[in-house]
C-alpha cells in the first residue's frame, strides 16, 4: 500500500483514530509519518494513571469551584491530592468526596450502578429456593421430636397440626 500523503513510498504507519463515534485510518511512509508528527511515538511512550485521572477530575473541580482544603477525616487526603496521585486515598474518601467523584466515574465507567446479570452460583446464594411441601414436612416432623424428646408437647401438638394441613388431612 502506498502513503497517502506522498503516494510514492510504501505505508509503514498505519494510524487509526475514532473521533465520536466515526473512525478514520491513515497509511504513511516513515518520512512522512515523522514529519507530522508521528516519529517516536512509543519512545516517550509511558502509561501515566495520575495524569489520566487528573485530566478527568480537573472539569469537575472547575465546576464545582469549592475550596481544595476540605479533607478526609481518616486518611487526611484532600480531594487535590486524589487529583493529583489519581488514587482515593481511603474507602471513607468515596463518601467524603461522592458529589466530587461522581461526574469522573460517571465519564469514566459510563455508568454507577452494576447493569449486568448475576451469576447462577450468587443468584441460587442470593435467593434461597422456596422448600417443597415434603421438605417442609420433613423438617417439622424432626422439630417435633426434638419437641417431644424436649417435653415440650405444646409445641409438638402446634407442628403435629400444621404437618396435617400440609399433608391435606382434617
Amino acid at each position: 500500500m502506498l502513503c497517502q500523503n506522498c503516494k510514492k513510498n510504501e505505508a509503514t504507519t498505519h494510524i487509526k483514530r475514532v473521533i465520536n463515534g466515526e473512525a478514520t485510518q491513515s497509511h504513511l511512509c516513515s518520512a512522512c509519518a515523522q514529519s507530522l508528527g508521528y516519529n517516536n511515538f512509543f519512545d516517550d511512550f509511558s502509561f501515566n494513571l495520575p495524569s489520566l485521572f487528573s485530566g478527568f477530575f480537573e472539569d469537575s473541580m472547575l465546576a464545582l469551584g469549592e475550596s481544595r482544603l476540605e479533607r478526609c477525616e481518616m486518611c487526611g487526603s484532600s480531594f487535590d491530592d486524589i487529583i493529583k496521585s489519581g488514587n482515593v486515598g481511603c474507602a471513607n474518601c468515596y463518601e467524603k468526596f461522592y458529589s466530587k467523584l461522581l461526574p469522573s466515574i460517571q465519564r469514566i465507567h459510563g455508568r454507577v450502578k452494576h447493569a449486568g446479570s448475576a451469576p447462577e452460583a450468587t443468584a441460587d446464594a442470593v435467593v434461597p429456593k422456596e422448600k417443597t411441601n415434603e421438605e417442609k414436612i420433613a423438617d417439622m416432623q424432626k422439630e417435633m421430636s426434638k419437641a417431644i424428646e424436649e417435653q415440650n408437647f405444646e409445641r409438638a401438638a402446634v407442628l403435629r397440626d400444621e404437618i396435617k394441613k400440609l399433608k391435606g388431612e382434617n
